[in-house]
């Protein structure tokens, strides 16, 4: 086993990946604070190839060198769009025909590994770091899933989460994409 150099990883470059065909999912940022999680986020959706994320409310917007020390560049891959209201960016998603799913701890929340999604096009809605999806905007979405904890805290990073649901959604469209 041997490590891989960079020329070895078949990147595709910033103009490549904004022609190629994307995963059927955007990514909704509901008032994120840390600029390091927003950046985070960035990064996971350039890897899996997510349609567009939608910074809302509080989200800080790039270009940002916070954002970019843990982007990584990806910010300016990753077609991504700014409003200040997230149960606008909500409503339109729903009128445009995705299925909007919270990622929320909440009363009959539906656990990630036995949520299955029959919808082409999801949008995902990730909250703020303390106070989580804003209730409004979970009245608005069509389903909430969570991530199953185990420990002590019941609380993870949200570009954590990210991380995982992202990867759980984007599995399933792998054939498709390469």
């Amino acid at each position: 086993m041997r490590k891989l150099k960079i020329t070895e990883l078949n990147r595709i470059s910033k103009e490549d990946f904004k022609k190629v065909k994307k995963i059927p999912l955007v990514v909704i940022l509901d008032n994120i604070r840390s600029l390091n999680n927003i950046g985070s986020i960035f990064r996971t959706c350039d890897a899996f190839r997510i349609e567009t994320i939608y910074l809302c409310g509080i989200t800080a917007i790039p270009p940002n060198t916070k954002i970019h020390k843990t982007a990584l560049g990806s910010e300016d891959s990753v077609d991504w769009r700014y409003s200040s209201s997230t149960l606008h960016i909500v409503n339109k998603l729903r009128h445009d025909g995705y299925f909007v799913i919270a990622i929320e701890q909440a009363k009959n929340s539906i656990l990630l590994d036995k949520f299955q999604s029959k919808y082409l096009r999801q949008a995902i809605v990730f909250g703020n770091e303390i106070y989580g999806v804003d209730q409004n905007v979970m009245n608005q979405c069509d389903t909430c899933v969570e991530v199953p904890q185990f420990g002590t805290k019941h609380s993870l990073n949200v570009s954590v989460t990210a991380g995982i649901i992202v990867w759980e959604i984007a599995k399933k469209h792998f054939n498709e994409i390469k």
